[in-house]
């Protein structure tokens, strides 16, 4: 009798063992599509779009400071507002026309009577942050500039954690960090190259940047928040209308005389119309990305910006490479394909536009 009780233990025993292997293996079955699909999440459809996306802004950005430096160095012309006004009057011009044949006329002036101060905060504080940021590099240092222009992506964080009630996971906030030790890494080696351009106003030049950079982080978000409950068409075209109207007025008492005395030559006209065709792309594609993904993928995307400018400058200017460039391009890729692992987080704030009607809000595919 003992020893049936002995065997019949032992069968228990190994049918025990046997069905714990199946749960193990079955586990590590389901632990291992998780990985997969997290990592097949990187090379589906929409990832690889936004991804190209962010890419495209990123060489808009070079295009822009490639032909702002050609301008100030081979015809000593610096005109930032004037560039700045006819881009806004080109989106104004071309969105609200796309407004009004979607909305009418009626519809158009429905969407000033409901919706303007909203668009005229938006387009006030875009304006100023392209200002601000221009006036810091005629101050402070171009490596200062460069390390507090990052403060927009902390500073965009927080707005999207506290105004978007987005709600990120560790993946997001380690690409982040990651693309933020890239820039970091670059900035580090250009000081240690001697590339500082000293300032002639430290604290003004600081104040500056951080201001701007700031208002970029706001027009960055509070564009997000527009777009993600309108369509793009009537947030582009009120941003292009209200701008104008704002940077105009800047324009007219900033920038009379450096307009009477630019002697307006093909290589000026061209390279402006280079500048303006590169924010008119600019503008035209982030609402796009910020509706697929958000505001901080938007601006870690643009980090490549600097190492596009590199090689064009290596091609333009006779820049050189220094050493660590390299791995500072390789990390901010990383830190972005850290972000993509999960898909950025939907906002959850309270949607104030609705127009009282039926009307859905925007999606992701809409224009």
């Amino acid at each position: 009798m003992l020893e049936e009780k002995n065997d019949s233990g032992s069968v228990e025993l190994k049918g025990f063992q046997e069905q714990q292997k199946h749960e193990d293996a079955a586990s590590s079955a389901v632990a291992r599509p998780v990985w997969k699909q997290r990592l097949s999440a990187l090379f589906t459809r929409q990832t690889l779009v936004i991804v190209l996306l962010g890419q495209i802004l990123s060489l808009c950005i070079t295009a822009t400071t490639i032909f702002s430096t050609k301008l100030a160095q081979e015809h000593g012309v610096s005109i930032p507002t004037s560039q700045s006004f006819l881009n806004y009057l080109v989106l104004g011009i071309v969105y609200t026309s796309i407004t009004l044949y979607k909305e009418g006329f009626q519809g158009w002036l429905v969407i000033l009577r409901r919706r303007s101060l909203y668009y005229i905060l938006f387009a006030l504080i875009d304006v100023e942050g392209n200002y601000f940021m221009v006036k810091a590099y005629a101050f402070t240092s171009l490596l200062s500039a460069m390390l507090l222009d990052t403060w927009t992506i902390p500073c965009v964080v927080l707005l999207s954690v506290f105004f978007l009630k987005m709600r990120f996971i560790r993946w997001h906030y380690l690409g982040v960090f990651t693309c933020l030790v890239g820039m970091g890494i670059l900035i580090w080696s250009d000081m240690a190259a001697g590339k500082n351009f000293p300032g002639s106003d430290y604290l003004k030049g600081d104040l500056f940047c951080l201001a701007g950079a700031t208002c970029y982080a706001l027009s960055n978000v509070g564009q997000e928040y527009l777009v993600r409950q309108k369509p793009m068409y009537e947030v582009v075209g009120q941003l292009g209308f209200w701008a104008t109207i704002i940077n105009g007025i800047q324009l007219a008492i900033l920038e009379r005389e450096e307009l009477k005395n630019i002697t307006w030559t093909g290589p000026v006209i061209g390279y402006i119309i280079g500048f303006d065709i590169a924010m008119f792309l600019l503008y035209s594609v982030s609402p796009i990305l910020l509706r697929l993904s958000s505001a901080t993928f938007f601006n870690l995307s643009l980090l490549t910006s600097d190492f596009y400018g590199l090689i064009f400058g290596l091609i333009l200017f006779s820049a050189k490479m220094q050493d660590l460039y390299p791995v500072s391009y390789v990390l901010t890729i990383l830190g972005i394909i850290f972000y993509n692992i999960y898909p950025a987080p939907e906002p959850k704030f309270k949607r104030r536009l609705e127009d009282g009607d039926d009307q859905p809000e925007a999606q992701p595919g809409d224009v």
